[in-house]
């Protein structure tokens, strides 16, 4: 059991700490015997309490044995209560009594924030999807109090940034009871808003394609392309002296161009480091990496890299020298124009009303619903902060139906997964821009996590069916790139930063400044122009090579970065320390998510007035 429990714990990306793993797998089996749970089980339950608490490390440590306890302890009477609960069937006549509301048989029992929105949205008569709404799948009505329900620090404030002198620091935290009863709060919701104009760059597969057909070839093809790519980069800067094979013994200094490998199946480590340089200049042979003469440096696997330095002996290349970041070529500055497709083009906002590189973004990732039912109450809760800020943008980041979510997994649910999207995703959306006019847009981002879309990345834009509001809901690719108000946001919902964080290894300066891991690790996008700069791709990303490669590609630096990850929300400005080239400066969002267990999450307010300089952005709890 000790083994099971340790290669658990492995697949799902933890890792037990080593000089408490004996400890710790004698609790975990202790654990798995009192309550009669598998070594899978316990895992799960691991990874709900690590979402729950927060935590930053993918680390198990005995500190958190006695926290981990007490979440299984809770989660054994929750079910006892939940069994006992089960007994009482629900006929129809009890079904039909909490839809109309029966005022003689209506019970004193609190409602949840969900049944509130939709009790003043909901059409006077009851429909098929007003039915779906208002009862959950496991035929518990939807009035019964939930854990997310029972929160009481709402709305809050976590991180706050502002570099705008005239705008107040910070966001005003909101009492969500008080603001929907606000009379002011009901005038603002109907206040027209100035539209923002949206350009979506369309270089990502089309719904619909043929996937996971790639051939080894694709893949040799896809890594190829990308060392030449940069390559041709370092020499069309002339910063750098011509190329040469690392492979070849030689006394003199060189500068060579390549990919960091693994010389095994392992974890990367500072003893099996390998370059792998082009086909042009080696035949695609590698030779091992020396790098203990580097004061600091920072690889991965799949990472093309410069490197100056010698190979005397023809066998190894000692490094004296090591260019992560990738000079940009004037080439690749914009992206192909037949490529960009405008949204409602002839309703873009004029000169003389719109207000060039400014823009107001709700961020927020899935999942849009807490683990203990499908009532998506966190997206509800979303929608009615959205309806009282003026803001001109809503990014709903995947995954919407999330193929993890319990009742997902298990198949407990009694409608299809494109049922599910239609009435809990779709049909609120819809209802928010008809609440707030033709000023509202939205725009949908798939995951790779979503049970109703290709499991492929990288992935097609979803098909929504909306023909009347198609300029105001519209669905991205992912990875993706889109222009609002001039303003370039690039955004990717596979979990990169949190997969690059596991195969990174690094060597800080002794004497340098502290750098700060998180930004270090979206810098890494930017520096190698890839959505995906990781190679091999993590188990659980189904990467075809031969599907629009150039999607993966950020030929251009965003103004905003938007990279949603399971590690701690952010909001931070990029820049480069290089010297000679000026790169432009980049804001990385992690909005965090917006559901983390039975609890709520958090999501990202932005105002983005002109500049990465001139920003205004809150994570917020919700």
């Amino acid at each position: 059991m000790n083994e099971e429990i340790k290669s658990e714990f492995r697949k799902s990306g933890f890792h037990l700490n080593k000089e408490e793993e004996e400890e710790l797998l004698s609790k975990c089996v202790t654990f798995c015997i009192n309550y009669s749970l598998s070594p899978s089980d316990l895992v799960s339950s691991w990874e709900v309490y690590y979402l729950n608490r927060q935590l930053n490390e993918p680390t198990v440590q005995n500190v958190e044995m006695d926290g981990f306890l007490m979440h299984l302890q809770n989660n054994m009477k929750e079910d006892v209560l939940m069994e006992e609960a089960a007994w009482h069937s629900y006929s129809i006549k009890d079904v039909e009594m909490i839809l109309n509301n029966d005022d003689d048989k209506k019970d004193n029992t609190p409602g949840t924030p969900t049944d509130h929105h939709q009790d003043l949205h909901s059409p006077a008569h009851d429909t098929p999807s007003s039915v779906y709404e208002n009862v959950s799948y496991s035929g518990k009505p939807s009035n019964l109090v939930t854990p997310f329900s029972k929160r009481t620090d709402r709305f809050a404030v976590k991180v706050s940034i502002n570099t705008i002198p005239d705008v107040e620091n910070g966001k005003q935290e909101l009492n969500h009871e008080n603001a929907e009863n606000d009379e002011d709060n009901v005038v603002r919701k109907v206040l027209p808003r100035e539209r923002c104009s949206l350009v979506v760059h369309g270089s990502g597969p089309e719904p619909g394609c043929r996937f996971m057909y790639d051939r080894i070839e694709d893949r040799v093809n896809a890594v190829e392309n990308r060392i030449r790519k940069h390559a041709r980069a370092f020499v069309t800067s002339r910063l750098y002296e011509e190329l040469a094979d690392p492979t070849i013994a030689s006394q003199r200094s060189i500068f060579a161009v390549g990919m960091i490998c693994c010389d095994g199946e392992g974890r990367l480590n500072e003893k099996s480091v390998m370059l792998q340089s082009s086909m042009e200049h080696s035949g695609g042979e590698c030779v091992r990496l020396d790098l203990q003469h580097l004061s600091h440096y920072s690889v991965f696997p799949g990472q093309v890299v410069g490197i100056g330095g010698h190979n005397p002996s023809g066998h190894c290349l000692v490094a004296s020298k090591l260019e992560d970041s990738i000079p940009t070529s004037v080439a690749d500055e914009d992206l192909n124009p037949p490529k960009k497709r405008a949204i409602d083009k002839e309703n873009q906002p004029t000169d003389l009303f719109s207000k060039p590189r400014a823009l107001s973004m709700i961020i927020a990732a899935g999942p849009f619903t807490t683990t203990d039912n499908l009532l998506f109450e966190p997206l509800v809760e979303l929608l009615a902060y959205a309806k009282r800020k003026p803001t001109q943008l809503l990014v709903l980041l995947g995954p919407f139906i999330d193929s993890e979510h319990p009742d997902i997994k298990k198949g407990t649910t009694d409608r299809s997964f494109d049922e599910i999207f239609h009435f809990e995703i779709l049909r609120k959306l819809q209802d928010y821009v008809e609440c707030m006019g033709s000023a509202a847009r939205v725009l949908l981002v798939p995951s790779i996590r979503d049970a109703n879309h290709d499991f492929v990345f990288p992935q097609p834009a979803l098909d929504i069916s909306l023909p009347d509001l198609k300029s105001q809901i519209v669905s991205l690719a992912n990875p993706g790139l889109f222009e609002a108000n001039e303003v370039k946001v690039g955004c990717c919902t596979v979990d990169i930063l949190k997969q690059l964080s596991g195969e990174e290894i690094s060597r800080m300066a002794a004497d340098g400044k502290p750098v700060d891991r998180l930004s270090r690790l979206a810098n890494h996008i930017l520096n190698q122009q890839s959505f995906y700069p990781l190679y091999p791709p993590a188990e659980s990303v189904p990467l075809d090579s031969s599907l629009a490669p150039e999607a993966l590609q950020l030929s251009l630096v965003p103004d905003v970065l938007i990279l949603p990850s399971d590690i701690k929300y952010f909001v931070k400005v990029l820049s480069s320390e290089r010297e000679g080239i000026d790169h432009a400066k980049c804001v990385a969002v992690n909005p965090g998510r917006l559901a983390k267990g039975e609890g709520g999450g958090t999501f990202v307010e932005l105002d983005y007035c002109g500049g990465p300089d001139k920003i205004n952005a809150s994570v917020v709890g919700i």
